[in-house]
């Protein structure tokens, strides 16, 4: 599998850098003209056929990426993003210490804070270090059959690559905390035991039937960080820069713990309410699909863990749009994506249409992202 890219020519990351130095001077007029930088970055490029980013440079790309989104809901608050630069460290074990710590922190106690750990860029002679987890939290997939798995049957494949390279496996429960896989540069990939006090957990109760699904022992974690994307920033990479916000709750109750292909809970869900199963036409699947949505949703308020509902989200989203737009910026959108997995029709963000606008300064998955994320070739 081809893990690398090739690094763009410096006339390509020139193209980049200037788009985007223009733009960071635009947004913070307290930098001055752009023209002493502009010629400081051509400079060094025509040195090293890269240029480093300022830590202000920085923290605004990382943001504006968030901004430029197309798949986010959540991007109202775009400019609160906690910028963590790391960009010295490159070997494996530093590098998979500063996740930890990012999750800690972006944690904050149950008050989650949007944030993003930026390591070692690309550079024409290495590439940088690479994060193969989608997420910095995952649970492992135990499948013993092709039909029966225990834990979050889309991490099956990367629990077995890690049982075969090593790993001694969890207690066999559903919710058992996968290592975090990553390579450091000029090395290969290496896992690390992800510390039980870097991820809060949130017991899921459902506010009517507290006893009835107490025995189930159902949990999910506090902080979504995306780690297998690059932030592109002015035409520089750097593919290992995790992020999160904090999770809508649909993304656990209508996906994680619902869709067939991961924990396929509706159901058991449904028997728990007494549904009867024998025809779709009972509406069993959606109202077992809400019962399961209020649960996450009561069980992270009860706990005091950040998340928000996918109504309160899709209106905080057309306020973004209405921000954005009174600052003369195009906001694009993908529609498959802004809508929500339940209720869609009854959101604002339904009845609209979008454009689905590529940047240059963005969170992207590149090739071999995915293949990365199922242990594929972990050697």
């Amino acid at each position: 599998m081809e893990i690398l890219q090739q690094y763009a020519s410096a006339a390509q990351v020139w193209e980049e850098a200037e788009e985007f130095i223009r733009l960071f001077h635009r947004e913070n007029p307290e930098a001055g003209d752009p023209r002493a930088r502009l010629a400081e970055v051509r400079a060094e490029l025509a040195d090293t056929g890269t240029y480093r980013h300022t830590p202000r440079e920085l923290v605004h790309g990382a943001r504006v990426a968030w901004r430029n989104s197309n798949r986010c809901i959540g991007r109202l608050y775009w400019n609160s993003l906690r910028v963590r630069d790391r960009r010295t460290l490159t070997e494996a074990e530093d590098i998979a210490d500063e996740c930890f710590a990012h999750l800690r922190e972006a944690t904050n106690g149950g008050r989650v804070r949007p944030t993003i750990t930026v390591f070692a860029p690309d550079a024409p002679d290495r590439p940088g270090p690479l994060i193969w987890n989608e997420q910095l939290v995952r649970y492992a997939g135990y499948g013993d059959h092709h039909s029966i798995t225990v834990g979050d049957a889309r991490n099956a494949p990367l629990t077995e690559a890690l049982l075969r390279h090593g790993w001694a496996g969890g207690a066999g429960t559903p919710f058992d905390l996968l290592p975090l896989v990553v390579q450091g540069v000029d090395d290969k990939p290496r896992w690390f035991d992800t510390p039980a006090d870097a991820v809060l957990e949130v017991p899921i109760r459902h506010p009517d039937r507290r006893d009835d699904w107490g025995d189930w022992d159902l949990r999910w974690h506090a902080v979504p960080a995306i780690s297998n994307m690059c932030l592109e920033i002015g035409g520089v990479h750097y593919p290992a820069a995790p992020f999160n916000g904090w999770y809508m709750g649909t993304e656990i109750g209508a996906r994680n713990l619902a869709d067939t292909d991961r924990y396929n809970l509706l159901p058991a869900v449904a028997r728990r309410l007494g549904l009867a199963t024998t025809s779709d036409r009972s509406l069993w699947k959606d109202r077992a699909l809400v019962e399961l949505n209020r649960a996450v949703l009561h069980s992270f308020d009860e706990a005091g863990v950040t998340i928000a509902d996918h109504h309160t989200e899709s209106r905080r989203f057309l306020s973004h749009l209405e921000r954005e737009e009174s600052k003369g910026r195009e906001v694009g959108a993908d529609w498959s994506w802004i809508v929500p997995p339940i209720s869609g029709a009854a959101t604002p963000v339904f009845h609209r249409t979008y454009e689905d606008r590529p940047s240059a300064t963005a969170y992207v998955h590149h090739a071999g992202a995915q293949e990365r994320a199922r242990g594929e070739d972990l050697v």
